[in-house]
């Protein structure tokens, strides 16, 4: 199984960094920060205006840059019977 991976951004050193997702939904993202016993998991939720996602991990900000929509987009083209469900929700 090949995991999916991401770039954040710390948004204090600017540094950038891939991060493995864990769980992937437009609401939030868990990604796994580190390998083995020294991982650390973090939750990103979309900042208030939907253009990124943010989360803290050990103190630090971290920054994904894909807005909310770009996400679903993501999603429903890995797939596509999660958009048809969606449809008949409302």
């Amino acid at each position: 199984m090949k995991n999916e991976m991401i770039t954040v951004v710390n948004t204090e050193s600017g540094q950038s960094m891939d991060v493995v997702v864990l769980h992937k939904r437009a609401s939030q993202i868990t990604v796994v920060i580190g390998k083995g016993v020294h991982n650390v998991q973090c939750d990103l939720t979309p900042t208030k205006n939907g253009q990124a996602y943010a989360g803290n991990v050990m103190g630090r900000e971290i920054v994904y840059h894909r807005s909310r929509e770009q996400v679903q987009t993501d999603l429903d083209r890995v797939n596509p019977a999660l958009k048809v469900s969606r449809k008949f929700k409302k």
